[in-house]
């Protein structure tokens, strides 16, 4: 987490961690090699990792406690320290050894094993999961503590591909009845909204917090305010120069040469008063304390693109696992809550801005600001072709248009205007019940019809009709290709 550099865990890296395992297996389970060449060094690096995940492989059945996450935290950490201090000293040494293609797959089946562990100790009561936390390290222990939910934590556990169709619409459903929803935009805010205490209540700690705390007593006593200070109505307070517990540090190793018994007694219940009334570890920056650029209240339209691209990919994936078809609908359901939330679908009232051109975020209380081109576009974009149901699968396109609505297929006859392979303009004409988009800038006419065939037209004249809704891998790569051998395809199928 770059805002609690040193301390941050990230679980929204977690997520997209197991999401590129589960892609290396798909991708090493293709390769055919029984094989790979990796230097000397890496291969050791590997054992020792393999080692580490095996020696613990047991406390996956559990839950670890701080003292085996921190054995477990140091046994990984050499590994990496190892190679890292060899390298910088020796370099690669040009030795190589062959690792069996068997072994990297354990390897990944059992760091995801891991990784899926940890995501799910990461749920939260309302069915969203926690998005980053902070580590406190001890002597020979690691312990982990959490920050408030937060939209990316969601969409990165969506996104890992971990849950079934019933979890993610449980987690879709929790966002939508929890703090991370604002109603008056449709849509989704980065982390719950919250009021923050003005300035005279801040740096105050109340009698109770000092009970017991003999220095203090003593400190006020001597009117030594080097430390702590108390008010006239009886509360307490840190000396204002004090920015963080070194500062503290500092100043009870001063005070030691005074009140050496009080000081052993009492300095670290002082130190973690300091962090319970500031709360130094868990400052995230501008996300807690701005209201505008991502702030508190604040939507960041990149964000909710990425959880409405997400929430696509789990209907998708419910699909092919042949999912309940309730649980699908609902799924669908959300994915066109949160697309109708999009700036492009809402009144440039509601808006605040020109609804088609791209903003950065939307403050409380105000209009979309900062305007630019941000990652969002990328987003919106692999949704759309989403919804209208492409899919590249082993080389070949196919057409899955279950998501696309019925209301978007044409009520009249109309020119359909796209640009061909030479960068020309073209027309096409379009009749009732039918839509159209170009893939690789072939031109794509979907009917709404009873049966499902693809018409295929080369630029011979000549055409070619394939049952069912998948491309040959042939075709599909001159269409890749750009080769103009395509001119045109037609696809019939029952769009609801």
């Amino acid at each position: 987490n770059n805002a609690l550099v040193g301390k941050g865990l990230s679980v929204v890296t977690l997520g997209y961690l197991r999401r590129t395992i589960d892609f290396c297996k798909d991708l090493l389970q293709h390769s055919g090699l029984e094989s790979v060449q990796v230097s000397v060094e890496i291969q050791k690096l590997f054992s020792q990792i393999f080692d580490t995940l095996n020696h613990f492989k047991s406390t996956l059945a559990g839950s670890f406690t701080d003292e085996q996450r921190r054995s477990m935290m140091n046994g990984l950490g050499q590994a990496g320290s190892d190679y890292r201090w060899k390298y910088y000293s020796h370099g690669l040494s040009g030795a190589y050894i062959q690792l069996k293609m068997s072994e990297l797959t354990a390897f990944l089946d059992l760091t995801q094993q891991f990784v899926e562990h940890s995501l799910r100790a990461n749920k939260r009561s309302d069915d969203l999961y926690h998005a980053y936390n902070i580590l406190h390290l001890g002597d020979g222990t690691a312990s982990v503590a959490h920050l408030y939910e937060m939209l990316e934590g969601q969409v990165a556990v969506l996104s890992s591909g971990m849950l079934t169709g019933e979890e993610s619409l449980a987690l879709l459903e929790g966002m939508r009845n929890g703090p991370l929803y604002r109603a008056d935009q449709h849509s989704y805010i980065l982390y719950p909204d919250r009021v923050l205490p003005g300035f005279i209540a801040k740096n105050t700690v109340t009698p109770e917090q000092v009970s017991g705390l003999g220095l203090v007593a003593e400190l006020v006593k001597a009117s030594d305010r080097s430390l702590i200070v108390k008010d006239e109505d009886g509360n307490y307070h840190f000396a204002g120069g004090l920015r963080n517990v070194k500062d503290v540090t500092r100043a009870l190793n001063t005070l030691s040469s005074q009140y050496e018994d009080l000081v052993k007694g009492d300095a670290q219940k002082i130190k973690d008063l300091i962090e319970e009334v500031f709360r130094h570890s868990e400052f995230t920056g501008r996300s807690g304390t701005f209201f505008a650029y991502e702030g508190l209240g604040s939507i960041y339209w990149h964000m909710v693109s990425k959880l409405l691209l997400a929430t696509r990919e789990t209907y998708r994936a419910g699909e092919e696992t042949k999912a309940d078809k309730q649980t699908l609908t609902k799924v669908k359901d959300h994915y066109y809550k949160i697309r109708d939330g999009l700036g492009t679908h809402k009144s440039p009232a509601l808006h605040g801005a020109v609804p088609v051109d791209a903003y950065s975020h939307t403050p409380s209380g105000a209009g979309a600001k900062q305007p630019g081109l941000t990652g969002q576009v990328k987003e919106d974009f692999v949704a759309r072709f989403g919804e209208l149901g492409i899919v590249i699968k082993e080389g070949s396109i196919e057409f899955a248009p279950s998501m696309l609505n019925n209301g978007e297929m044409l009520d009249r006859d109309k020119l359909f205007e796209f640009i061909d392979l030479k960068g020309e303009i073209r027309k096409l004409e379009l009749h009732l019940n039918q839509l159209a988009f170009t893939l690789c800038q072939v031109p794509v006419v979907y009917t709404a019809g009873t049966r499902q065939e693809i018409t295929i037209e080369y630029a011979d004249g000549k055409q070619r009709t394939i049952k069912g809704s998948v491309i040959d891998a042939d075709t599909s790569q001159k269409i890749f290709r750009r080769t103009g051998e395509v001119r045109k395809i037609s696809f019939t199928a029952a769009i609801k």
